[in-house]
């Protein structure tokens, strides 16, 4: 009689096994299906799923390149333009480029850079320098004589020509 009253328990295990089984698959599921679908809302695709559109745009992107600068320690100073008074302009320079050679070159050639930019700050008149919209053409102006004598050099162009400080008086 004692054996009839003990409750059989090969049963209850294996319905234990198969509950804890079954809870695995779907933990699993669920972290495989919530890192696809991040990755899919973060546009990063599907891995293995990817379309060759996709592949193709993916080689057409422009890789971001840092500017490099160089600055000029020692100012620019010169007289300029103005009605019956002697006026000076000084202005503290930096170039701005892509390639590091175009910076090397403009060191290498600083004299001859240094004299062109004085020549074209020179002919300003006073009242022009004193706008934003005389300094902006300034600067356009200075960067296009520097690119025409590295040009003539056989260098890379800058990118930009920077005032660090610009003083007229």
């Amino acid at each position: 009689m004692a054996e009839n009253n003990a409750p059989p328990e090969a049963p209850a295990k294996k319905g234990k096994l198969k509950l804890i089984l079954m809870l695995t698959v779907v933990i699993v599921l669920a972290v495989g299906l919530s890192v696809v679908g991040t990755m899919w809302f973060l546009g990063g695709g599907i891995p293995g799923m990817g379309d060759a559109e996709q592949e193709d745009s993916s080689e057409q992107v422009e890789v971001f390149v840092p500017s490099t600068y160089t600055v000029l320690e020692k100012a620019l100073v010169t007289t300029v333009q103005a009605e019956g008074r002697q006026r000076y302009a000084q202005v503290y320079l930096a170039f701005e480029a892509q390639d590091p050679a175009a910076l090397a070159a403009a060191n290498q050639h600083m004299p001859l850079l240094r004299s062109k930019l004085i020549g074209v700050l020179g002919g300003r008149d006073f009242n022009e320098l004193q706008t934003p919209e005389g300094r902006k053409a300034l600067a356009d102006d200075m960067l296009a004589t520097v690119n025409n004598a590295l040009e003539q050099e056989g260098e890379p162009p800058l990118l930009a020509v920077l005032f660090r400080n610009f003083v007229v008086q």
